[in-house]
């Protein structure tokens, strides 16, 4: 339980952190009413959207450990003042869980998090490692409505965004259906992941565990 309560926690500061981002590289862009609406607060009140900030996160790290993008941040792209901010803009949120995959990683790397035996903390912070390298891969692909794409989209022709814009919605479900039935493409992704925890100096035997403390529910 208490490996629940801190990969929530933790995951929940990401979020923020994530959306801080988007909104700060936006301010800086040319966006200056992401100050009035609140995110550059750090407050998840104001990044809350009530499915893909918390039912959908907590429903995939229950049933499989990813990390969900989730959080909404309102931009005034008009006011941007160019299509590369745009691109600035959607990508300054991945780059802030890249920033906290360095940090969680020197953690533990560095024993700053003790490694004991059994140890909750160690097994949680491992697990948000992974949660957040499988949070920024899902984010970079270039499928709507994902930062990947939304990064892209700017460039696009008004011809292919009108080809798009009918099944837009729909792009981050069929990603998690074929994520979770088919098996080649489902084993790429974890392979990657736990490939780039490695990379890292971070065993994923504690990510796994991680995971484990996490769904406590199926001791």
């Amino acid at each position: 339980m208490a490996c629940f309560l801190l990969v929530v926690a933790v995951w929940v500061f990401s979020v923020c952190l994530h959306e801080y981002g988007h909104a700060k590289v936006a301010q800086l862009g040319g966006d200056y009413t992401v100050e009035e609406k609140g995110y550059l607060s750090m407050n998840p009140i104001h990044y809350a959207h009530p499915v893909f900030s918390f039912v959908l996160p907590m429903v995939f790290m229950i049933m499989g450990g990813i990390g969900l993008p989730g959080g909404a941040v309102y931009i005034d792209h008009q006011l941007l003042r160019s299509r590369a901010w745009e691109t600035y803009v959607s990508l300054a949120g991945v780059a802030m869980n890249l920033i906290l995959v360095i940090v969680i990683a020197l953690l533990l790397r560095l024993y700053l998090i003790p490694h004991y035996p059994n140890q909750v903390v160690t097994c949680a912070f491992a697990f948000i490692l992974v949660l957040q390298i499988s949070a920024i891969l899902l984010n970079l692909l270039p499928i709507p409505p994902l930062d990947g794409f939304q990064a892209i989209e700017p460039w696009l022709s008004q011809e292919w965004k009108e080809r798009i814009a009918p099944v837009a919605s729909y792009g981050m479900f069929v990603l998690f259906i074929l994520l979770w039935n088919v098996e080649p493409l489902n084993h790429a992704f974890w392979s990657c992941v736990w490939g780039i925890s490695d990379f890292l100096g971070v065993d994923p035997g504690l990510g796994y565990d991680g995971l484990r403390e996490f769904q406590f529910w199926r001791k």
